[in-house]
């Protein structure tokens, strides 16, 4: 299918394989991020997603394959190589420490000190204000000093981006950043997801709900089996089920073909 040009590639997988003893997790998957989109990252259960994600993360390193970052190869690849690429992965448990403030979960293990090596409480709270307010933190019942187990999931879910664009982050990794939530709390993520979209940064979106990637996403990875299955800009579908259906095709025949998609009724798909 076709390809979105959202932007500059900033990140290239390419051909990568990963092996975990005789067994072969990724299949010579390529896979490109461009600067500025959300690129919505699909696959059943034991698809490979996440062992792409933490490779991309740089828990793991390919087996063999190239990563390249802004047009140049970064080799060796670990955590510390990725997050200096700029990319950051929010997991689905969020490392947040829930009694702590939002500030704290802001700078834990980052602390922004003194000439003195004292942390600088107020300089903290002023850089904490300004991230909130970058992704669109709007609650006024909030502010950097209140206890994140206060906040609901999507706003969790928010100080969690907001501590990965103190990081620094060109690309925001965020695995399964909706699931138990509730539309509402749903509709927090997005938000936030699209304020840190209007900055110039990249979201990497991974769900199971294919609606709540659809409607964030303007392109999608699907991979199957630890291979690249296809991938597509948004205008390359006919709607979220035309995705679905596809999907559901690769899970049951090995292979997906766009045109087989034929719409339930005429306006059913929009």
């Amino acid at each position: 299918m076709g390809m979105a040009e959202s932007g500059e590639p900033i990140i290239e997988l390419r051909n990568i394989i990963k092996r975990f003893g005789s067994v072969e997790a990724l299949t010579g998957v390529s896979m490109t991020v461009r600067r500025g989109e959300v690129l919505g990252l699909l696959g059943d259960n034991g698809a490979g997603k996440s062992t792409l994600v933490k490779t991309l993360a740089g828990v793991h390193a390919p087996s063999s394959g190239e990563i390249w970052v802004n047009g140049t190869r970064r080799d060796p690849w670990n955590p510390a190589a990725a997050r200096n690429a700029g990319i950051e992965t929010v997991f689905q448990d969020r490392a947040l420490s829930p009694q702590h403030s939002i500030v704290s979960n802001v700078f834990m293990g980052r602390e922004i000190t003194n000439a003195f090596g004292l942390i600088n409480v107020k300089k903290q709270i002023d850089e904490a204000n300004r991230l909130m307010r970058e992704i669109g933190f709007t609650s006024k019942v909030f502010n950097p000093n209140s206890i994140v187990g206060n906040l609901s999931g999507g706003e969790r879910q928010g100080v969690a981006i907001a501590r990965a664009l103190y990081n620094k982050a060109d690309v925001i990794v965020l695995d399964e950043p909706t699931t138990a939530l509730s539309l509402t709390e749903t509709q927090k993520v997005f938000r936030f997801v699209e304020a840190v979209k209007s900055s110039g940064r990249t979201v990497i979106f991974i769900g199971h709900n294919i609606y709540h990637v659809w409607d964030i996403s303007d392109r999608f990875f699907v991979i199957d089996r630890g291979r690249e299955a296809f991938e597509g800009a948004k205008s390359d579908f006919q709607g979220a089920d035309h995705l679905i259906h596809m999907m559901r095709e690769l899970a049951e025949t090995g292979h997906a073909d766009a045109g087989s998609y034929r719409p339930s009724a005429p306006g059913a798909v929009q």
